[in-house]
């Protein structure tokens, strides 16, 4: 599968070839692994736009940042409007029924779903009850629960069976949303892409997979159910992928600092 398809799939890429930055033996991937991650990736990424809004609201030009006469800069320009204030099971709920709802629950809940928490058991079904279609919820359960528990997975990204780093390592998965766009949209229906970057591996001394990003844009097709926006379907591609910039690597104490000191954000369109 050639990066850059549009596969429906979200990849969890394994490091490859160089030097190890921490200082570790690095691990060949074998093929097995990378089809177990992808596999992961897949369910990861159906579950991951839903949960958004109780608000009710009109979509406006406003919502896609002006008339349109504005510049195209304008549609990735922040709205201005004020971010939810409402939570359910720590992940941003009550967004807008509008374009600019159904794009920030969109980036919200594509953070929950790339999260290091989906490693854990009871955590993950939080997540998946939160932000799936009610219809859906139990058969995503299912599917994650069987991924999130191979051991082949599990061991070839580093962590054991249940899901824990090494003692003295660190397990990172972070996504960060760059921007969003609304493609398609009608009063309970929306089409929205989402690029993000992503972070995942281990941090600390001796680890065989040091954290790594990865760029992606994913288009989720929402819909209005429940005083909600649900996730129905996905697409993943590759990209855009800007050029790397000539940056030494952190260290390994660096990047565990960096990730147990630096809290992550609710994102509003």
């Amino acid at each position: 599968m050639s990066p850059g398809d549009d596969t429906g799939q979200t990849r969890t890429r394994l490091p490859e070839g160089g030097g190890d930055p921490y200082g570790g033996g690095r691990r060949g991937a074998r093929s097995s692994s990378r089809s177990l991650v992808t596999v992961v990736g897949v369910v990861v990424l159906l579950i991951a736009a839903i949960a958004f809004a109780n608000r009710g609201g009109d979509d406006s030009a406003a919502d896609e940042g002006g008339s349109g006469d504005s510049p195209k800069s304008a549609a990735t320009a922040p709205s201005g409007k004020k971010p939810v204030d409402a939570k359910t099971s720590g992940i941003p709920s009550g967004f807008a029924h509008d374009k600019q709802g159904a794009q920030s629950a969109a980036a919200n809940y594509t953070v929950a779903l790339g999260s290091a928490e989906m490693f854990d058991k009871d955590r993950r079904r939080e997540i998946v009850a939160t932000v799936y279609a009610p219809n859906d919820a139990d058969a995503r359960q299912a599917d994650l629960d069987r991924a999130y528990s191979n051991a082949e997975f599990l061991a070839n990204i580093g962590l054991d069976k249940d899901g824990k780093a090494p003692t003295g390592q660190t397990f990172v998965s972070r996504v960060i949303p760059v921007g969003t766009k609304v493609t398609s949209s009608s009063s309970n229906d929306a089409s929205v892409e989402v690029w993000y970057t992503s972070l995942f591996g281990l941090s600390g001394e001796g680890s065989t997979n040091p954290v790594t990003e990865s760029w992606y844009t994913t288009t989720y097709q929402l819909k209005w159910t429940e005083n909600d926006w649900k996730v129905i379907d996905f697409q993943q591609k590759d990209g855009p992928v800007p050029v790397g910039h000539d940056q030494r690597a952190s260290t390994a104490d660096d990047m565990t600092k960096a990730v147990e000191e630096f809290g992550g954000f609710t994102y509003a369109r």
